[in-house]
């Protein structure tokens, strides 16, 4: 297996599986179109085939992972993507990592929070704006839960700055 940076050696590979995954290269989040033969990210393979891939693009300091794919699960794809992506972040001197999934999205919101990640914002009725947009996503999502909001997720970064001056101490 390899794990590599996205760059303009592999755009065409990556923009084919975004094609082939998401049906589009465009991503409509918290009302916005986000080009996705544009972002940065990294991505698993295995004998040329992608079986994972994390999109982000950094903006005033904050990485946003704009996309998550691991096709096979429980092998430790997706947390492997997502740390990359925090390292990237805490490289970059970001503040913090945000993403946004939808309401029926709870596998993902599971998954989040088991890695760090908590509720931050939920943006109500978010779906009926990015319908505007993009008139073919569905109205039921996942589970068949209405697909209507989005909820943003953030980990904060900690810098040495930030540190707690009492954390790792002995308390009297």
């Amino acid at each position: 297996m390899t794990f590599e940076r996205i760059t303009d050696v592999n755009r065409a590979l990556i923009n084919q599986f975004l094609e082939q995954h998401w049906f589009t290269t465009t991503m409509i989040v918290r009302g916005t179109e986000i080009d996705m033969t544009k972002v940065n990210g990294f991505y698993w393979a295995e004998e040329g085939v992608i079986l994972g891939l994390v999109t982000y693009v950094i903006n005033d300091g904050i990485l946003e992972i704009v996309s998550l794919d691991s096709l096979q699960e429980n092998l430790g794809i997706g947390t492997a993507l997502v740390e990359a992506a925090v390292r990237e972040a805490g490289e970059q001197g970001c503040s913090k990592v945000v993403l946004v999934t939808t309401n029926d999205n709870v596998d993902a919101m599971r998954f989040y929070q088991k890695r760090g990640f908590d509720m931050a914002r939920l943006f109500r009725n978010a779906m009926d704006r990015a319908r505007q947009l993009k008139p073919e996503i569905p109205l039921i999502g996942q589970y068949g839960i209405a697909l209507r909001h989005e909820i943003e997720f953030e980990r904060i970064l900690k810098s040495s700055a930030d540190a707690d001056p009492s954390e790792g101490k002995e308390l009297a």
